[in-house]
């Protein structure tokens, strides 16, 4: 888990940091940031307390004692100002509505010369084969889901911009694809998104919406395939 989605951010971690994982989850990758260095102190912080609960739990089962879990919203990261040697951030920026107001919080927690690493995804650039019309349909379903939730598929983009914008210094991005679910497993997660937004009173009379899901229904239906996601992977300094 941290060799693919947080080796980027591995050479810069050294014994004794503290490092801030915002928007942690469940709290895998966090756990694994918790034994990259020795000692090493590595705070979780996600706003849903039923991810954090698996979390917590997953770290006493793993016998990982150098992290620590916190429920909080990203742009009201619970530290001190200038406290943090190191902020990561895995798939979280896509799905906030204010980037820059998390990124600000991000750089208020840092000290000075401490490293922001974000990794963000970018749907556009999303490997998918067989990429039929079903396929395209259904995504575009899924991506109007997304930005009415506040977020934006193609965050990926834009996310360099951001980082220099709230005054980052050293800033540099790359793109790597990473394995995502299996094909017919992300196939499945659509289908089963869409129609639940259909049955909401919102989604009922949602013609668009209506369209993407009988896609996706077919998608599911059309066999196997190959998926990996598209994320920018940034470095930078406070």
């Amino acid at each position: 888990m941290l060799e693919g989605y947080a080796g980027f951010v591995l050479p810069r971690l050294e014994p004794g940091m503290r490092v801030v994982d915002v928007g942690c989850g469940r709290g895998a990758i966090t756990l694994s940031l918790g034994s990259a260095a020795h000692p090493i102190h590595v705070l979780g912080v996600a706003a849903d307390t039923g991810d954090l609960a698996h979390a917590r739990k997953a770290a006493e089962q793993a016998r990982v004692s150098t992290v620590d879990f916190v429920a909080a919203s990203p742009d009201g990261i619970p530290l001190a100002t200038s406290s943090v040697d190191v902020v990561f951030s895995h798939g979280l920026l896509e799905h906030v509505a204010d980037p820059q107001a998390v990124l600000a919080e991000c750089a208020r927690v840092l000290r000075p010369g401490g490293t922001l690493a974000v990794s963000t995804s970018d749907w556009s650039k999303a490997k998918l084969r067989p990429k039929t019309a079903n396929v395209d349909a259904a995504l575009r379903g899924r991506h109007l889901l997304h930005r009415r939730a506040g977020g934006n598929p193609f965050a990926g983009r834009h996310v360099t911009d951001w980082v220099l914008r709230a005054g980052f210094r050293d800033v540099r991005s790359k793109t790597k694809h990473h394995p995502g679910p299996a094909y017919r497993e992300l196939a499945e997660q659509v289908e089963t998104e869409l129609a639940a937004a259909i049955r909401s009173q919102d989604g009922s009379a949602d013609q668009q919406l209506a369209s993407a899901a009988r896609s996706a229904w077919m998608w599911v239906r059309d066999g196997s395939g190959e998926f990996a996601q598209c994320w920018t992977e940034v470095l930078a300094t406070r």
